[in-house]
């Protein structure tokens, strides 16, 4: 999440006119995450006791032709009991509305959806408990979206990987850390050859950090920022979220309580295959290697004066490091 895009107060209001939640009483930006912008909305409520939800315009990465999967896929989770926010369809039933930038109106439209907001906060240090319940829920997920009808490839897969290291270039990279550069290389060359090719399919997430998901105390309740999702291995949805949830921020210190409860929650509701533990290690290293080159895109990208938060690349060099140590492809067995 982020704001890239600046409305006007009469803009909103209109805006959320067309949602029949009320008028709009406040809106505020949120500046965390690197692809949309998002304001936490509050209205007068239909029963007068006021509401909040998530107003998002989407800005880039995300193909217009993607949202009815996403939005759809929020409200197919969430009426089978998953704890996922729904989409607010418009008074004439419609996913989301399409608005004139006010910074470019001669310009395209931007499409923009409402979300329901859902209690709950995101962790910075997680519990081994916590890392459990989220385990748990990520499981709950894939089990509940079986039989979502609609499929979408992984935007965010091996050939993209590809493309971000190519637009970046090695003097691009180079400028972010010396090394880099070389380490890209190297891994694409060897993920492109050990990719598995035959292990279960199905609808992910593709992107569970900890601020993609809120708690109260140890209770999962929601799980958020679905613009990633696609079909994919569902193996693969494990490795993001362990790559995400298992490291200090930094990506210096693994903790192996948290790992081992993850896995553990996880496998309480959806047993992980042998085939596909062995295959975490090689998963998990892809993991690392997309959020390090969408991070090292985004830091020589993002422009000037944008409500972000540029995140570090090397945080994730150092998971694919750990990962890429066959002494540590252990952490995948069950303890």
């Amino acid at each position: 999440m982020a704001v890239y895009t600046q409305l006007g107060a009469e803009q909103l209001a209109e805006l959320i006119g067309h949602f029949g939640v009320g008028e709009l009483v406040s809106a505020k930006g949120i500046a965390e995450g690197v692809s949309n912008s998002n304001w936490l909305i509050e209205t007068t409520g239909t029963n007068g006791t006021g509401a909040r939800f998530i107003l998002t315009m989407y800005e880039y990465r995300i193909e217009l032709g993607d949202l009815p999967f996403f939005l759809s896929l929020l409200d197919h989770l969430a009426a089978k009991g998953c704890p996922v926010p729904r989409t607010i369809h418009d008074l004439s039933g419609a996913l989301y509305r399409m608005i004139a930038d006010p910074g470019s109106p001669a310009g395209p439209a931007k499409a923009v959806a409402l979300i329901e907001f859902l209690p709950g906060v995101s962790l910075g240090d997680p519990s081994p408990a916590q890392a459990f319940a989220v385990g748990r829920s990520l499981a709950q997920m894939h089990l509940a979206a079986a039989d979502f009808p609609a499929a979408r490839a992984n935007g965010m897969g091996l050939a993209e990987w590809q493309r971000l290291a190519d637009a970046c270039g090695a003097d691009g990279l180079a400028a972010i850390d010396p090394g880099l550069a070389g380490i890209v290389a190297d891994e694409l060359a060897q993920l492109a050859s050990q990719w598995p090719q035959d292990l279960p399919l199905g609808v992910i997430h593709a992107d569970l950090f900890p601020d993609n998901v809120l708690m109260l105390g140890e209770q999962v309740t929601g799980l958020i920022d679905f613009y990633f999702a696609c079909t994919d291995l569902i193996a693969y949805d494990v490795a993001v979220t362990h790559a995400a949830w298992c490291f200090d921020g930094a990506g210096n210190l693994f903790n192996a309580a948290v790992s081992n409860a993850l896995l553990e929650g996880y496998n309480s509701i959806r047993p992980l295959s042998p085939a596909e533990c062995a295959a975490l290690p090689v998963l998990a290293r892809g993991a690392a290697l997309r959020f390090a080159l969408s991070r090292a895109f985004d830091w020589i990208n993002t422009p000037v004066g944008a409500l972000v938060i540029k995140k570090d690349p090397m945080a994730f060099v150092r998971r694919l490091q750990f990962y890429a140590d066959p002494a540590n492809a252990a952490i995948f067995i069950a303890p």
